[in-house]
């Protein structure tokens, strides 16, 4: 796998360069320092995946990215400062095609660096084995076999969406296409440390027509809003009456390997409201969503997963379909289509 980093900083590169070799089976292909060579090199060298910090001189980060995937196309990580201004230019690049980013504690760089290794090795590998032809827009996809299902309004008490790596833009695509008609509320957890997720929150409410919030604990489930889960915590659904539904943001479970976790969160729907719920696993690396996907199947709760194509990374829904769990697998705009139906009548 060939590797082509980015980034202004000789320490950062460094730091990134020895964290990639620690892998033998990736080779770092070459190295720049500004957004300009680093356009230069991806058309020269063609690496699987790239690097790329977003501040940087004579081209930044997000101006690179707009010219790499115009002429290059090509999976991008970029390296993000863990600041609201991180978060918001982070949030830019992966509508222009970024497939991820890393987070980096700018406060704490020489001393933090080294903790990201995993994380940036995981995202690497990923979207290095990813098909290249996902990168090409236009390109035309093998039809989806499954049939896009239709609901009836107030079928479900909650629509629950799970994604990772690949997911804001999906969740872009998916969520302002929802009418203000639509009763059902929708909680979404999607891996991202608390500044990102906030960050993409208030965004998400500029364009959707039903209210987009940042959950807290102990807010309660209301109708016609679309609650984003925190970075960095875990949400629960819990039951506090007839028809009423509380979120639990905590810490629990400890051992989970994600915050959010979509583990959690569909687990907690399992519970809370069974057969009534309606689940949604988005591209993201590994199989969180799997677990609590099964009590929720047992119980009679219906299950939606991206379709392998229009993935960035078929990880999390691969897993829940193939183990048979799910109603369908669908397109981005099939799974809009979808929970679109549950408020036809009632636009009606």
């Amino acid at each position: 796998m060939r590797v082509l980093v980015v980034d202004d900083s000789a320490f950062m590169r460094r730091a990134i360069k020895q964290m990639l070799q620690s892998d033998p089976a990736i080779e770092v292909v070459g190295v720049a320092n500004n957004g300009r060579e680093g356009f230069e090199l991806a058309k020269k060298l063609e690496p699987d995946v790239i690097t790329l910090d977003i501040e940087m001189p004579e081209m930044d980060g997000l101006t690179a990215l707009r010219h790499i995937m115009r002429e290059c196309p090509t999976q991008v990580v970029m390296v993000s400062s863990l600041t609201t201004e991180g978060s918001h230019a982070s949030l830019t690049a992966l509508r222009l095609g970024a497939a991820d980013f890393l987070a980096k504690d700018m406060s704490q760089i020489s001393l933090s660096v080294t903790n990201i290794q995993e994380e940036l090795l995981t995202k690497v590998r990923a979207l290095g084995a990813a098909p290249k032809h996902r990168l090409k827009r236009g390109t035309a996809f093998a039809p989806v076999t499954h049939a896009v299902p239709t609901y009836r309004p107030g079928q479900f008490d909650v629509i629950c969406i799970g994604s990772s790596t690949g997911g804001p833009p999906v969740l872009e695509t998916v969520l302002p296409s929802l009418p203000a008609t639509l009763t059902t509320p929708v909680v979404v957890a999607q891996h991202m440390p608390e500044i990102f997720t906030r960050s993409m929150a208030e965004r998400l409410n500029e364009s959707c027509q039903i209210p987009v919030v940042h959950a807290e604990n102990h807010m309660p489930l209301a109708a016609r809003t679309i609650y984003i889960a925190p970075g960095g915590k875990n949400i629960h659904l819990h039951k506090t009456g007839l028809a009423r539904w509380e979120m639990l943001v905590n810490d629990e479970p400890k051992e989970a390997l994600y915050r959010p976790s979509v583990d959690a969160l569909l687990a907690s729907a399992a519970k809370a409201t069974g057969a009534r719920t309606l689940a949604v696993v988005l591209t993201g690396i590994g199989e969180d969503g799997l677990q609590g996907a099964r009590p929720l199947h047992a119980i009679g709760g219906t299950i939606l997963s991206q379709s392998q194509e229009t993935c960035v990374v078929y990880g999390m829904p691969k897993a829940v379909t193939q183990a048979a769990l799910i109603q369908a697998s669908l397109t981005p705009e099939q799974i809009a289509q979808s929970l679109q139906s549950l408020a036809r009548q009632a636009a009606a």
